[in-house]
């Protein structure tokens, strides 16, 4: 029984756990992937091949206990690949629904900007509003539905870039990182001693203890004066003379959403400041459009979004 920050903290340390018994040294970016299934937020994870992002999704699915499917994005993929569609059974003479890939808890599109503008808009209601509109009726995705993404910065030949509006229902863009030279010789000691290629996860929940979860979250208080501040913050990256757009208020519900949850998974009822400036450069760096003379700028988002931080005045807010 799920009923209180507690228990939400005892059970994401044990989610954790479990998920480090595939992903060696990640602890911070998993309890970051963590807080977002609790707020029930999309990750875009970017960064180069082989440091384990597919390894990360498939994990979290197995150690959460939900159905997992991956798409593989390709450039001859189709929109009907990925939500399914009506099939005529010629033995019942009559349409039948096919469902797509799409219709699972936890999807993994692999290499997403590789799918045409076409294919990747597939996933726009979706991750919006949980649910696929085919040949006029809407149907409803399985609760929790959640995406993770993966792309690689450096390769462009033969990708497609997300358009601001798939990367907006985005909540987080994470980058795994490579390992120390510990972890590194601690990866090849871990395959050594197993002998097989594959770790086996267990479910350390279901599906509806998820939801649990994610409700327990949503009980978290947030002091009217984060709320100013979080607004502050993404107001503030409207007026940065570097930036052609600032970010959404997507941007302003996902700080909400990832404080409540880091709050909970850290067993508080309530926000603190630090949990929402932990999440500063995660929920705005893919969100502000810089000006074109900034475009080549690798930095220039996340200098932003520091000098945002710095300018904005921290509350003081008290535990409850």
């Amino acid at each position: 029984m799920i009923s209180d920050v507690h228990d939400v903290a005892a059970i994401g340390q044990k989610i954790i756990n479990e998920v480090e018994r595939a992903v060696v040294g990640k602890r911070d970016l998993l309890e970051t992937v963590t807080c977002a299934v609790l707020a029930a937020g999309h990750v875009l994870f970017e960064d180069f091949p082989g440091l384990g992002k597919t390894l990360i999704a498939r994990s979290f699915a197995a150690a959460l206990g939900l159905d997992f499917k991956r798409i593989q994005f390709t450039p001859d993929l189709l929109p009907g690949d990925i939500t399914g569609g009506y099939i005529f059974n010629r033995n019942e003479n009559r349409f039948e629904l096919r469902q797509g890939p799409i219709f699972a808890n936890l999807i993994l599109a692999d290499e997403i900007n590789r799918a045409s503008p076409k294919t990747q808009s597939a996933l726009l209601e979706a991750m919006q509003e949980a649910r696929v509109t085919l040949e006029g009726e809407t149907l409803p995705l399985p609760e929790p539905f959640l995406v993770l993404a993966t792309q690689n910065p450096i390769e462009y030949e033969g990708t497609f870039p997300l358009p601001e509006a798939q990367l907006d229902r985005f909540m987080l863009k994470l980058s795994v990182g490579y390992p120390t030279l510990n972890e590194e010789k601690e990866i090849l000691h871990r395959r050594h001693q197993r002998q097989v290629e594959e770790v086996l996860l267990s479910p350390v929940i279901s599906a509806a203890e998820v939801l649990a979860m994610r409700q327990v979250a949503e009980t978290v208080h947030v002091d009217g004066d984060l709320e100013l501040y979080i607004a502050q913050l993404v107001h503030e990256t409207r007026g940065d003379r570097r930036v052609a757009v600032g970010a959404s208020p997507r941007a302003t519900l996902a700080f909400l959403k990832m404080s409540r949850a880091r709050a909970a998974l850290q067993g508080r009822s309530f926000t603190l400041p630090d949990d929402i400036k932990h999440f500063a450069v995660p929920v705005l760096g893919h969100r502000l459009i810089m000006q074109p003379e900034y475009w080549m700028g690798r930095r220039v988002a996340e200098d932003v979004i520091m000098d945002v931080l710095n300018k904005v005045p921290v509350p003081v807010v008290k535990g409850i």
